[in-house]
């Protein structure tokens, strides 16, 4: 079977695909030379290679860096799974070591789930020094195609969106919570409604218009006062400290806010759902023993 293919093999040099990759991780010339220890005179010969035998430009010069075609977001859904297993087969995927591994993992997630998970991967991986995690931002929306580009090795997201070439487990159910400076604002534990819809609060939201607390008190005719928004959970913390005003957050990130910043932590006043918080990943990597490691390790320290 591997006959028919042979020219094409050929003419591809599949260590091309292995540059593509790292121009793909890290959008830049100069950043995949160095993870590849390649110079970057060679890393551009062979995106110039890359180029001519797709028919595409693949990466192109913006502000920030390179940034990848359609096209190249096309190759990298089907290419990245491909390496994986090759990189399995190649290296003896049958073991993994974390003792001696120098491995660094790359996991997708929001900053509220990072304030609660990476501290506590941080400390697990003290016991394995060659061991490194590193997390990006991502969501529900976009933690698919992370994967599917190579971006991220594990993403633990909110209700993923996913397809059929994804995998998911449930980590844990988390809720939300109310955040403030009891210096700045003397109420009692829990609040009320009425102390909660008197004093202004602070949204987190992707568009800074509205949140789920602002669905919930419309259904009831309520509305709220907000004097400030951030995209960031992380934002809302700090201007807390110097805003006499109420945020309402995921419980799993406000236990943690509230002990390393000394704010007051309360249920909210009002009705509010539960939700699961899984861990996703591509399908490729399902038997990959470094994978099911990291899974395993992700699985136990997202435990509330």
């Amino acid at each position: 079977m591997i006959d028919i293919y042979e020219t094409e093999f050929r003419r591809a040099d599949l260590n091309l695909l292995i540059v593509f990759a790292a121009l793909m991780r890290e959008r830049s010339v100069t950043r995949a030379a160095a993870e590849l220890r390649l110079s970057q005179a060679a890393v551009s010969a062979a995106l110039g290679r890359l180029r001519r035998l797709f028919g595409d430009d693949l990466f192109v010069r913006v502000r920030t860096g390179m940034e990848p075609t359609p096209r190249a977001h096309e190759i990298a859904r089907t290419t990245e799974p491909a390496l994986r297993i090759l990189h399995g087969a190649l290296t003896g995927a049958a073991r993994f070591d974390p003792e001696t591994s120098e491995r660094t993992f790359t996991l997708g997630m929001s900053d509220d789930i990072e304030a609660h998970l990476m501290p506590r991967l941080i400390e697990r991986g003290g016991a394995h020094p060659g061991v490194r995690f590193v997390a990006r931002q991502t969501n529900r929306t976009v933690v698919a195609d992370m994967l599917d580009r190579g971006e991220i090795d594990l993403g633990v997201a909110v209700a993923p969106a996913l397809g059929a070439a994804h995998r998911q487990e449930e980590l844990f159910t988390s809720g939300y919570a109310c955040l403030f400076d009891a210096a700045l604002l003397d109420l009692p534990v829990p609040l009320t409604r009425r102390d909660y819809l008197a004093h202004p609060h602070v949204l987190v939201s992707h568009d800074g218009r509205r949140g789920i607390v602002d669905d919930l008190l419309d259904a009831q005719g309520l509305t709220r006062r907000v004097v400030a928004a951030t995209t960031h959970f992380a934002g809302a913390v700090v201007m807390l400290r110097s805003v006499p005003a109420l945020a309402t957050v995921p419980r799993h990130a406000a236990e943690v806010y509230a002990r390393i910043a000394g704010l007051t932590i309360s249920p909210p006043p009002i009705a509010m759902p539960e939700y699961p918080v899984s861990s996703v990943w591509h399908a490729s990597l399902a038997g990959d023993p470094a994978h099911t490691w990291l899974r395993r390790t992700v699985r136990e320290c997202a435990a509330p």
